[in-house]
């Protein structure tokens, strides 16, 4: 990093300076990894901002390895050969993207066939790729710190469930606690003796054993796993939920109950093409079903909420120096994207100093999501300018973001459509409106304002742009322009200075540099 960008890196308020600028950081931006499962066998490639990384390449193929282990003790003869032509195929991809090379791991399956070892030397002989077979404890550690990837700080229990085991992992403050696994995977269970009934009672006395081994567990549940998923994309069917974005999607334990009992009652392959989700994945949802209504109600957590990440970005995040791993990667995403796609890249931080006076009163979680708006409010500048609105709205709501709420998703595609439009209504995104109280909604509007007339203040990334101020008793906003930017504040821009008054409601003064 030469001097003037080290310079310009001394103050980036209050959530620093982007690490992906750093050393470490750019080492990590490309990384490919290779999870082979019970279930599925996946590719993903991590490019991009290490902290909040995009899904370069992320491929998956249902080779169905641990199909009737329960029985034979064998992985599945016609699973191995489709698990064994998919990583021929990701290792000859690697090389063609740079990878540099693949980190991978096999869960359950292969750690319990008798022809596992067998099986992890011939991909190591036909393939170059070495194998790493971890233990379920490790899979639940890996598991627990993809989901810290996506959200730093965050306590609760993690629940991770594949084709053949589950695992269970306790996050809190950052770090990963108690584990344990079992055989809960829908695989394993189709085979159980005594049918449903037998079924039952082996899932309820499983999760007795593992509740006493971790104590109270009443906070958050943190769902991985494709079976969870999918459950979740049902979910949202049922209840109509406009926002179709799995990660950070939340469930009550009631709707958790509903949502089983809707299962067992539904045709499967109607509610499989209704709700997009793969053949082989429906066949184990009714027994992940099950499965998933029992945890709640042994573990009681006061929510739930369904998490993308798992045990690849779990890889990811065990390659990451602490420094890295303590950042916020909502802001680090948007840094990235500012600095990839804007027009001025470092303008959004002026442009956030500037408009920051105007919510004094804002929680830190508020300043947040107006500093990412700020980061993000000119990556969108290709788009047509009739489409820049919706653009900006798909970007927020449906782009690969860590450490998002939904509501904070409508928050930040609110302020971003009111940057590139002066109303937010007749739009087609109306829908999700809802999912944000209409308070902050307001707040959304205001915000995007602001940034619709900083914009028209466009200096250098630098340069003093003036000052605001917004006095809510006086009802006044008051606008003090410095000499740079007076000769900006022409016609369009007084318009949008008045139309930003108008969300608070206040009265407009300007004082113009002579």
């Amino acid at each position: 990093m030469d001097s003037e960008d080290q310079a310009n890196l001394d103050d980036f308020g209050p959530f620093g300076r982007p690490l992906f600028m750093g050393e470490k950081a750019r080492a990590l931006s490309r990384v490919g990894v290779v999870d082979v499962g019970s279930n599925s066998v996946r590719l993903v490639v991590f490019d991009g901002a290490a902290r909040s990384p995009a899904y370069f390449f992320n491929e998956k193929v249902m080779a169905g390895l641990g199909e009737g282990i329960a029985q034979s003790g064998k992985l599945n003869p016609t699973g191995r050969t489709r698990a064994l032509s998919a990583i021929r195929r990701f290792q000859r991809l690697a090389d063609g993207l740079e990878t540099g090379p693949l980190t991978a791991v096999a869960t359950a399956a292969v750690r319990e066939a008798s022809d596992g070892p067998e099986f992890r030397d011939l991909i190591e002989s036909e393939t170059g790729l070495k194998l790493w077979v971890i233990d379920g404890q490790e899979e639940a550690r890996l598991s627990a710190q993809g989901v810290l990837l996506g959200w730093p700080g965050s306590y609760g229990l993690v629940c991770d469930i594949g084709g053949a085991s589950m695992e269970l992992a306790e996050i809190s403050e950052g770090r990963v606690g108690k584990r344990v696994t079992s055989q809960l995977g829908p695989q394993r269970l189709m085979s159980a003796k005594g049918g449903k009934r037998g079924r039952k009672e082996i899932i309820r006395n499983t999760l007795q054993s593992l509740h006493e081994n971790l104590g109270p567990q009443h906070n958050r549940l943190f769902l991985v796993g494709g079976s969870w998923r999918a459950i979740a994309r049902i979910d949202m069917q049922r209840r109509g939920y406009p926002l179709h974005v799995l990660h950070e999607y939340r469930m009550s334990r009631k709707a958790v109950n509903e949502t089983a009992n809707y299962i067992a009652k539904s045709d499967h392959e109607k509610l499989r093409q209704a709700c997009g989700v793969s053949s082989n994945r429906m066949n184990l949802v009714p027994i992940a079903a099950e499965v998933l209504k029992e945890v709640v109600k042994e573990f009681r957590p006061h929510d739930i909420a369904v998490s993308s990440y798992g045990i690849r970005e779990g890889m990811l995040y065990e390659q990451m120096p602490q420094a890295l791993r303590d950042r916020d990667p909502l802001i680090e995403s948007c840094m990235f994207s500012e600095a990839k796609d804007a027009r001025i890249p470092g303008f959004g931080r002026t442009l956030f100093e500037f408009i920051q006076p105007l919510f004094k009163s804002a929680s830190r979680e508020r300043l947040r999501l107006i500093k990412a708006a700020c980061l993000l409010h000119d990556v969108s500048w290709r788009a047509h300018p009739d489409y820049r609105a919706e653009t900006c709205f798909d970007l927020a709501t449906r782009a690969n973001l860590g450490g998002l709420r939904h509501s904070e998703r409508v928050f930040l595609g609110l302020a971003l459509l009111f940057r590139y439009s002066n109303s937010g209504k007749n739009s087609r995104f109306e829908a999700m409106y809802d999912l944000l109280p209409e308070a902050d909604q307001r707040v959304a509007e205001a915000v995007g304002k602001a940034m619709r007339f900083g914009a028209m203040l466009w200096l250098a990334r630098d340069a003093q742009m003036g000052k605001l101020r917004l006095f809510p008793k006086k009802r006044i906003l008051e606008l003090t322009l410095s000499p740079e930017a007076t000769p900006l504040f022409g016609e369009v821009a007084e318009a949008r200075f008045n139309s930003l008054a108008q969300t608070f409601p206040a009265t407009p003064k300007v004082h113009l540099a002579k």
